[in-house]
């Protein structure tokens, strides 16, 4: 079936019934704008540590080595430790009910981290805080994959990804409003007051999530998803192939996965990804070296940065789901971000090159609904399977934060860094090729076939070729320019 004309602009697929719409545009209030918010706060609770740092923190309490580069790397141990039960969990548990729980247990660690007296503790604190935040973004993905269809789930995803840059700014200027109105109100600094702030902002989120959060179709939340609503969702996605129905977790499926080159793929891919962006602190650092602004300006000018990161994110996401594709927009993204690290990396050059440098370094975030959308499509034959490599992808590629940056941004290299933004640049290179394998290998919407596999069983309502492979033949819109 010939797929009708499209304008960019057109939110739905002339394709799509009235009803369709109707769902989708539930879903879409539903899904959307609460990822969207707990994301926003999320990456306040996360980038926090770095306000809190160049606002005060460093010298009440005695920091003038690495520390900072420390806190960063503990959260992305707790992020890794924090991954790995929900291989098991996603397909399991009701995700209207595991994220707002887990969103409980990061506002609790967020407060208490105003509280912190030492190094050790800050570092106990951060730990916690990344444990309960580690799996809400492969978890938004999952939930993403399993209600639409491959057009639709970039948009969405990159609403979703615009609380990452919203966070950041929200948390630079809050930090600068605590240090500007709150320093020393009830005897705390600045610093300590915007965990309280943080953690008044997190918690309410969590109750609400328990009443809107929409689950899944295989476990969906039935006080805001009809039956018929359901029964309509399984049939769009079943139409493009996609599984909408859990299988046991079994020795089959890891020997499935670990034994096809498809996964590793998506993982080397996912991890030249997260090695793209330079240190989230950078900005912050380099200001301050400058000399010239107050605590509370330069607070306000780091929100430069994430301010154009929402354009950025925007871009990206509603041009591959509507205009250029998938690896057109992460080219095209990565071209933005290669070229600010390259002025990074000479360094020697006009202070309006370096603003321009730092101020567009969103460009390397803005792919990633891309990818993980990409990713979800590739994966939609599955659920266990879509479960198991996102989980995979994520946990692998976020543990090489954990000791990378520690030899390539070193604090104490700040804001120079002269390792750091040359091998930021040279993944920028490897992802963009990695993005064309991916392309060529596996196709834009997962449409190519996968490698010979031992097992040959699947989701129910799959089918698979003798070599065990998925197999069906989808009726998905193929949009997407290759």
């Amino acid at each position: 079936m010939t797929e009708p004309a499209r304008r960019w602009y057109h939110w739905f697929s002339p394709r799509d019934s009235p009803e369709e719409r109707k769902l989708i545009l539930k879903l879409d209030l539903l899904i959307v704008p609460y990822a969207f918010i707990l994301y926003w706060v999320k990456y306040m609770d996360q980038t926090n540590i770095n306000n809190a740092y160049v606002s005060g923190m460093a010298d009440e309490l005695g920091f003038h080595g690495n520390e900072l580069v420390q806190f960063q790397t503990i959260f992305v141990v707790g992020n890794v430790v924090g991954l790995l039960p929900f291989i098991y969990l996603f397909p399991r548990v009701p995700m209207h009910i595991l994220v707002p729980t887990l969103d409980l247990g990061w506002g609790l660690f967020t407060l208490l981290q105003y509280r912190a007296q030492s190094y050790g503790e800050i570092m106990a604190y951060r730990f916690m805080v990344s444990l309960f935040e580690a799996s809400y973004f492969p978890g938004v993905h999952f939930v993403l994959g399993s209600w639409y269809r491959s057009d639709e789930i970039g948009r969405r995803g990159g609403t979703f990804y615009i609380g990452l840059t919203l966070g950041t700014l929200t948390a630079s200027l809050l930090q600068a409003a605590a240090t500007t109105y709150l320093d020393g109100v009830h005897g705390l600094r600045g610093w300590r007051w915007l965990f309280i702030i943080n953690a008044i902002i997190t918690l309410p989120l969590a109750f609400i999530g328990y009443f809107i959060w929409p689950g899944t179709p295989a476990k969906p939340n039935r006080l805001v998803m009809k039956k018929s609503e359901l029964e309509l969702a399984r049939s769009r996605l079943e139409k493009t192939g996609s599984s909408v129905k859990s299988t046991p977790f079994s020795l089959n499926l890891l020997k499935r996965v670990f034994t096809n080159w498809r996964f590793y793929l998506l993982v080397l891919w996912d991890v030249f990804f997260f090695n793209t962006s330079s240190n989230s602190a950078a900005f912050l650092l380099w200001i301050k070296s400058l000399g010239r602004y107050s605590t509370a300006e330069v607070n306000k000018l780091n929100a430069i940065s994430p301010g154009l990161g929402i354009f950025f994110v925007l871009f990206i996401n509603f041009s591959a789901d509507l205009w250029i594709g998938r690896p057109a927009a992460i080219t095209l993204a990565s071209a933005v971000n290669f070229t600010g690290l390259v002025i990074l990396a000479v360094w020697n050059v006009p202070e309006a090159a370096k603003w321009f440098a730092f101020s567009t370094s969103y460009s390397a975030v803005a792919v990633s609904s891309v990818l993980y959308g990409w990713a979800n499509v590739i994966l939609k034959n599955n659920i266990e399977e879509r479960a198991l490599t996102l989980i995979l992808m994520t946990a692998i590629a976020t543990s090489t934060n954990a000791w990378i940056p520690l030899f390539v941004y070193p604090t104490v290299e700040a804001p120079r860094f002269p390792k750091g933004y040359v091998y930021s640049a040279v993944m920028v290179v490897c992802l963009v090729v990695t993005t064309q394998v991916v392309r060529v290998l596996l196709g834009t919407q997962g449409e190519k076939r996968q490698p010979k596999s031992q097992d040959s069983s699947v989701a129910e309502g799959t089918s698979t070729s003798v070599d065990g492979s998925y197999d069906r033949k989808t009726s998905s819109p193929r949009i997407e320019a290759v």
